[in-house]
């Protein structure tokens, strides 16, 4: 009887409509396949700048002295020799008539020496020797020609040109003989308390 019951209860539940909404699926569709869009590759003239165009530049023309008659000096000659023991000979001459000549050379003379520790000792040592000579002609036309050399006497310049310490010429006075006679001491003669001299 209870068998009975339950069938028929199922067989009710069956035939009563039911609420439930099944589960919605979307449609699967596949991805759709769109070309890349071409764009027109954009072109711009080149931007054309005119050339500048800057005033050249005014430069005064140089003025000279109207002294001066060599404005345009240019060398002439020249020479340099350079020697393996160390000595040197060079010259030059100028289109304004200047001209210069020098020579160097070592040679060995007394002087201050050091050691390694600093300590001075005088001896001889290697120095170097110059001499030389040099002409030029002044705006005014004036000549001058100077030569000198230096060695361990210092340097000696020698020219026309050149001022020249007076020469003073003059005796040396001479002091004065006094003649006269030395003073003579007193002699003294002693006395003992009687009135006696003592010998």
């Amino acid at each position: 009887m209870k068998l009975f019951f339950v069938a028929a209860f199922l067989a009710v539940a069956a035939a009563v409509p039911s609420s439930y909404k099944p589960e919605y699926k979307a449609p699967s569709s596949p991805a759709p396949n769109y070309p890349a869009p071409k764009y027109p590759t954009t072109s711009y003239p080149a931007p054309a700048y005119p050339a500048p165009a800057y005033p050249a530049p005014a430069y005064p023309a140089p003025a000279y002295n109207k002294d001066n008659k060599y404005a345009d000096i240019t060398i002439t000659s020249q020479s340099d020799e350079r020697n393996l023991d160390g000595s040197t000979q060079w010259s030059y001459a100028q289109s304004d008539y200047t001209t210069r000549e020098e020579s160097q050379v070592q040679k060995k003379m007394q002087g201050v020496t050091y050691d390694s520790y600093g300590k001075e000792s005088y001896g001889e040592v290697l120095g170097n020797t110059n001499k030389g000579s040099s002409y030029w002609v002044s705006p005014e036309g004036q000549k001058f020609t100077l030569t000198w050399a230096a060695d361990e006497a210092g340097f000696q310049p020698k020219g026309d040109h050149l001022p020249v310490a007076p020469v003073h010429e003059y005796e040396l006075p001479v002091a004065p003989v006094h003649e006269y006679e030395l003073p003579v001491a007193p002699v003294h003669i002693p006395f003992n308390g009687k009135g006696y001299k003592i010998y």
